[in-house]
């Protein structure tokens, strides 16, 4: 029993859960928008390695109170995370985060030329 009880404390603490991800392409870059109600921003990490954006945290049960008894529980709580894989290549591009209602959006832009002062784009 004690070996039992130390190999499941030694194990990795595995995901309950992977959040659903849209991706969309738009005129100037793209989109990807994650389902992550319920979750702090806070409680979260992005990072792109190659063309590879992994998402991780955690979702708390903030409702969860002694003398609590549960009748249902369909909602997913604890550790999450995701790896997508991009149909392109986010290097060199602007990275913009929003959390909204409950969505993570993360905007990856193309760098857009900016006019010069005197008003000509640089490759003209």
């Amino acid at each position: 029993m004690e070996a039992l009880e130390r190999l499941q404390t030694e194990r990795p603490q595995r995901c309950s859960w992977r959040p659903p991800a849209d991706v969309y392409q738009m005129r100037n870059g793209w989109l990807v928008k994650f389902d992550l109600a319920g979750v702090d921003p806070q409680e979260v990490q992005l990072s792109v390695q190659g063309s590879q954006l992994s998402i991780a945290g955690v979702r708390r049960d903030a409702m969860v109170q002694e003398g609590f008894a549960s009748y249902s529980l369909e909602i997913s709580y604890n550790r999450f995370e995701r790896t997508l894989e991009l149909p392109f290549d986010p290097q060199n591009m602007q990275v913009a985060t929003d959390y909204r209602d409950g969505m993570l959006l993360i905007r990856f832009q193309t760098a857009i030329d900016k006019p010069s002062p005197t008003g000509e784009t640089p490759h003209e």
